[in-house]
């Protein structure tokens, strides 16, 4: 089977893979990463506000969520966002929205559901007495979560956070189902352009391996360093 191994194919392929693909990739989870963590916070806050109606609101989106396959998720927003857009704009017909934009979308929804669940912990793990410290100190609700709760809470959770990035960047490799050319879709478009199966699915194994276990190693030294501070 080695011997029949062709290396070079993917030397040839390794402008392409990462100039383009493994750019599309880090920066669809980078962006969808910061999407899901404001939009997850703002929702992590609605479940633990004392309204009952946004505690509600919020906590059928998470379970909604998170009871869908993401793969059906992604393609539910592919065809979903043009008509949206059309609704919002009142245009004639459904807004061009492109691939990026509805996966990206896709993502920010998605993760917002496992993001909120982190920061909703790490919101909890604050001792009450600190939110009454500051409110003894004058800070209105706002400014008790702006400037003692939420930087406390990010900290704690910091390393979970990571780790859910890191689940994250190895989803975005469905978007090749839209055929996005991330690092994935990259490398299944020189699979069937060569006829390379073997050679270019086992390197983007390799790469999504290597990376990940790199990120995971970075995120137990950070959580090791973080333990000892506390």
């Amino acid at each position: 089977m080695l011997g029949s191994f062709d290396f070079d194919v993917i030397r040839r392929s390794l402008p392409y893979l990462f100039y383009e693909g493994m750019t599309f990739t880090l920066t669809l989870t980078a962006l969808a990463a910061f999407g899901g963590l404001v939009f997850g916070t703002a929702i992590a806050l609605m479940r633990l506000s004392g309204y009952k109606i946004l505690g509600r609101i919020a906590g059928l989106y998470v379970d909604f969520m998170r009871s869908l396959p993401l793969v059906l998720v992604i393609f539910w927003f592919y065809f979903l966002v043009p008509y949206i857009g059309q609704w919002i704009t009142g245009a004639p017909r459904p807004i061009k929205v492109g691939a990026f934009a509805s996966s990206l979308i896709t993502f920010i929804m998605f993760e917002a559901a496992y993001f909120s669940e982190i920061m909703r912990a790490g919101i909890q793990s604050i001792s009450r007495g600190q939110p009454a410290a500051a409110s003894a100190l004058g800070l209105n609700y706002a400014q008790t979560m702006r400037y003692v709760v939420l930087p406390q809470a990010f900290r704690n959770m910091l390393p979970v956070l990571l780790t859910q990035t890191i689940v994250l960047f190895q989803d975005t490799s469905l978007v090749y189902v839209l055929s996005i050319p991330d690092f994935l879709g990259a490398a299944s478009k020189v699979a069937q352009r060569d006829g390379r199966l073997v050679e270019m699915y086992l390197f983007a194994a390799v790469v999504y391996f290597t990376i990940s276990c790199i990120a995971s190693f970075g995120v137990r030294r950070l959580q090791s360093r973080i333990a000892i501070i506390r």
